[in-house]
């Protein structure tokens, strides 16, 4: 090593550290994936033996020492043996090499010489010459004969079998063509060649990716181990990339070193169209789309890496709503998967006709298909994906398939993929040609097929979710509409009982002004009932209100009615509420009271406060009263009414507000001794000082 410059020793350290780092790191995938196989098991061999000749290498390269360079050579010895061993279980089928007695006494002998020259190399015996010449001899012999294993195996081989060994067998190749190269060389002039010894290590590292490939295409040695398609597509156009920017580079370099003064100025424009042009090249999804076909038909025994296709298809559906619709995603999805710009989307609406719903960089077209048509009676019976190309030319292979005369008329119409759910034609999407040629073979319909029962699939959710949407809103709106139609019943209960007494106390003073305050009032509550429809929503606050107020006004509106209530109001407060509902269903407690109640009873009305603080409201009345039954069972379900003209919502509607509030509805009764309901509401500020008012 002492012949070799700085500079090499540098280099070949750094190679024989990545060498040991890349050959354990494998070594772990490898062992972390081995299923027991026997293939399997010696390739892990083989790799522990290049991680061992790795740090060993690295080592006497750092410290020397005789020690330390023999156990570097050792090692590389027992590496290459491993090699052999693990070519012979191939060409065995997986078993033992001991019946090839030819290629395996061979492989012993081998071996045997090379360690023996390790052996003599540490002794320093001088039989034999030189013992490093006679390591450089028996190294070239090991190569030799393994690029004669090598093609042993190959000829050997099914033509069918050669795709899943071909990585194998090219890095195999090369690594045993380098050390014929190197030891060759140094047989010849009795010495080593510097600058490639120094790069050996580097060699032995390149040829990683290959093993990685074989392995994934060879289950039977019982490793499950695979190679990333996205890391191949991106390594691989990092590495076109890569070679683009020095061919650049290097040319540049060539017209500054011969173009004299006009050198300099070439060379920076040369380089800036260099990466103006690989720029405009790598933001080319037809370019991308034609590296990835490639790499997919050369490298891998299937067109698709089925879990990356599947959690893509999925994420691009779940992308609807940010910038694509629903119909938009499921385009765009489906034309991902075959590289298809976009298109178009049709589904089935209740008139039983397909309009369309959607549709991605295509133009717009008012086509519709009727749900009895040829082409979706076709779709449903068949459920195949039409190829407009293969239709175009050999009509016969579609049966009795008719396009339609809008079909026809799309130029840009490449695959038909039909929607079904639950074998159910719901829609159907037809895609534009691809950027690049993809040949439509069984593995891409099968892709198809099967993404496009998750697309109906999606698409009949989102069509289940807009109908329960609008459902609930259309429920919203009626359960709103019965509270208004209720409150308007009460208002007009009013007007009646006003008219009944018009007819009695017209000419009275004090009835014209309670006339005309009822009046007012009714015409205020049917403005804020409009507005409330008009909204659909209450146009109603939120705010502290003073409980025993409002039962002052509610008696107050009450004062024509027979019996006339009694307000007592202990102690009053403050709570939080929508004012006028609260108003409202407080009103409608009274009100049922007075209902239940003879002319010549009683109905009282008293507002208290609890010594925890908060506002208690107790409506009784000696009415005709209900039974535990009815309370428990009837009284606060929706339409439940012991009222001939009753519409059973108010004590509904009276329950969920107070819930709403934070606050509870009591209801004590007795069939024929009245009744008595008691509304707890928190308070929200201190009790107001003891007032009493009786009306």
């Amino acid at each position: 090593m002492t012949e070799f410059g700085f500079d090499l020793l540098q280099l070949a350290r750094v190679g024989y550290i990545l060498l040991a780092v890349s050959y354990g790191l494998f070594a772990i995938y490898l062992l972390v994936a081995w299923r027991g196989g026997r293939p399997g098991g010696i390739l892990l061999l083989a790799m522990l033996a290049g991680l061992a000749w790795g740090i060993l290498s690295a080592a006497a390269l750092a410290f020397g020492g005789t020690i330390l360079v023999l156990s570097a050579a050792l090692a590389d010895v027992l590496r290459g043996a491993a090699w052999l061993l693990f070519i012979l279980v191939l060409i065995g089928r997986g078993a033992l090499p001991w019946p090839l007695s030819g290629l395996a006494i061979t492989s012993i002998v081998i071996v045997a010489l090379q360690l023996l020259a390790v052996g003599l190399a540490a002794f320093g015996s001088t039989i034999a010459g030189d013992p490093i010449r006679l390591q450089t001899m028996t190294s070239l012999l090991a190569a030799v004969f393994g690029l004669v294993m090598i093609e042993q195996f190959y000829r050997g081989l099914p033509s069918d079998s050669r795709w899943a060994f071909k990585p194998l067998m090219l890095g195999l190749v090369a690594i045993f063509a380098f050390d014929l190269y190197l030891f060759a060389e140094g047989s010849l002039f009795l010495r080593l060649d510097p600058a490639t010894w120094s790069v050996r290590g580097l060699a032995h590292v390149l040829i990683l990716p290959l093993i990685g490939i074989s392995v994934a295409r060879n289950p039977s040695w019982n490793m499950r181990i695979s190679v990333s398609r996205d890391v191949v597509f991106h390594s691989s156009a990092l590495l076109i990339s890569g070679v683009y920017l020095l061919l650049v580079a290097g040319a540049g370099y060539y017209v500054r070193f011969f173009g004299a003064e006009w050198g300099r100025a070439f060379q920076v424009a040369l380089l800036f169209a260099g990466l103006l042009s690989l720029a405009a090249v790598l933001f080319s999804a037809s370019l991308r789309a034609r590296l990835r076909v490639w790499l997919n038909k050369h490298l891998f025994p299937y067109r698709y890496d089925y879990r990356t296709q599947w959690l893509g298809f999925t994420a691009a559906l779940a992308a609807a709503g940010s910038s694509l619709s629903p119909g938009e995603s499921v385009i765009k999805a489906l034309g991902d998967l075959v590289e298809s710009p976009g298109g178009w989307l049709w589904l089935r609406e209740p008139g039983d006709a397909f309009h369309l719903q959607a549709r991605l960089n295509a133009p717009e077209t008012d086509a519709v298909e009727p749900a009895d048509g040829p082409l979706a009676g076709f779709l449903e019976r068949s459920g195949w994906i039409v190829n407009m190309e293969e239709f175009r030319a050999r009509r016969t292979l579609y049966d009795d398939l008719t396009a339609p005369g809008w079909l026809s008329h799309l130029s840009d119409a490449w695959l038909v993929v039909p929607l079904s759910s639950l074998g159910t034609l719901i829609g159907f999407v037809i895609l534009h040609p691809p950027r690049v040629t993809v040949d439509v073979n069984w593995e891409v319909l099968d892709l198809l097929k099967t993404a496009q029962q998750q697309a109906a699939s999606y698409l009949g959710q989102v069509r289940a979710s807009e109908a329960l949407l609008e459902a609930r809103k259309f429920e919203a709106f009626n359960k709103m509409s019965a509270f208004v139609v209720h409150d308007l019943k009460n208002l007009v209960a009013q007007m009646s009982l006003l008219l009944k007494n018009a007819e009695r106390h017209r000419d009275n003073p004090e009835f014209q002004q309670d006339m005309l305050d009822t009046v007012a009032h009714v015409e205020r509550r049917m403005r804020t009932l409009m507005a409330q429809l008009i909204e659909k929503t209450s146009i109603d606050q939120k705010r502290p209100v003073d409980i025993g107020e409002i039962m002052q006004r509610i008696v107050h509106d009450k004062r024509a009615s027979r019996p006339h209530p009694q307000l007592t109001v202990m102690q009053s407060t403050s709570v939080m509420a929508y004012a006028e509902r609260l108003e409202r269903i407080l009103g409608h407690i009274v009100q049922n009271a007075l209902d239940a109640t003879d002319e010549d009873g009683i109905v009282t009305v008293k507002v208290s406060v609890s010594e925890r603080g908060d506002a208690e409201v107790e409506v009784s009345d000696s009415g005709v009263g209900m039974s535990e039954e009815f309370i428990r069972e009837e009284l606060f379900k929706p339409f439940r009414s012991t009222k001939k003209s009753g519409m059973g919502i108010g004590a509904f509607e009276a329950r969920q507000c107070i819930r709403e509030l934070g606050g509870t509805i009591a209801v004590r009764s007795e069939q024929g001794h009245g009744s008595s309901v008691t509304v707890v509401l928190p308070g929200c500020d201190k009790a107001s000082a003891p007032v009493a008012a009786n009306n």
